[in-house]
């Protein structure tokens, strides 16, 4: 039985949430054409889609062949993990990644914005 742990991260690259993932997926899958199309076809597409679900069994496949692999997916997962929590009327904001330019993380906004 494949892990959810395979499901979250065939997700979480699906919605290009994750650009760590995605690209240390990509280069992992990049002398496999096959790998790499199914990596493609999933990128984009609805979590519970058939192309992420083949990117699933693709991700537990190539971390069942490559331990090493499956030691930096899991190292990569882990630290792009975050708790996110808050009460009544909250809001969580979180940017992983590189960013380039300006970045607004808020609640409620009435009003321009102007950097």
């Amino acid at each position: 039985m494949i892990e959810t742990f395979f499901g979250s991260v065939a997700a979480a690259i699906a919605g290009r949430g994750v650009m760590a993932l995605y690209q240390l997926v990509k280069d992992q899958f990049a002398d496999d054409p096959t790998a790499t199309a199914i990596l493609e076809a999933a990128a984009d597409s609805p979590q519970n889609s058939p192309e992420v679900d083949r990117l699933r069994d693709q991700l537990h496949g190539a971390a069942d062949r490559d331990p090493g692999f499956a030691a930096r997916l899991r190292e990569t997962w882990e630290s792009v993990q975050v708790d996110q929590r808050s009460g009544t009327d909250g809001v969580n904001n979180h940017t992983t990644g590189q960013v380039s330019g300006n970045v607004v993380q808020a609640r409620d906004i009435h009003g321009d914005i102007r950097f």
